[in-house]
């Protein structure tokens, strides 16, 4: 998952090739959501992955990798 800061912050999500796009983008106005998807997505929210975080989402961008399940990935590839 991805996330910047465009009028709200809008998350994109690749598939592992972090080249090819799923279909399913999240848009939100509260950088909150932005760690609460971090965090059911399997996100290490210790506390260098919640600096981490913190920081990318006062700079407005930042790329993390997520541990999804099956049903979490399939619901992201579909609109």
């Amino acid at each position: 998952m991805s996330f910047m800061c465009r009028q709200g912050w809008c998350c994109p999500f690749l598939e592992e090739d972090l080249k090819t796009p799923l279909p399913r983008t999240i848009t939100t106005k509260d950088p909150a959501k932005v760690i609460e998807m971090a965090e059911h997505g399997g996100y290490r929210l210790n506390l260098e992955g919640r600096q981490a975080l913190d920081h990318a989402i006062e700079n407005g961008r930042f790329g993390i990798s997520l541990e999804l399940s099956g049903a979490q990935y399939q619901k992201l590839k579909t609109r």
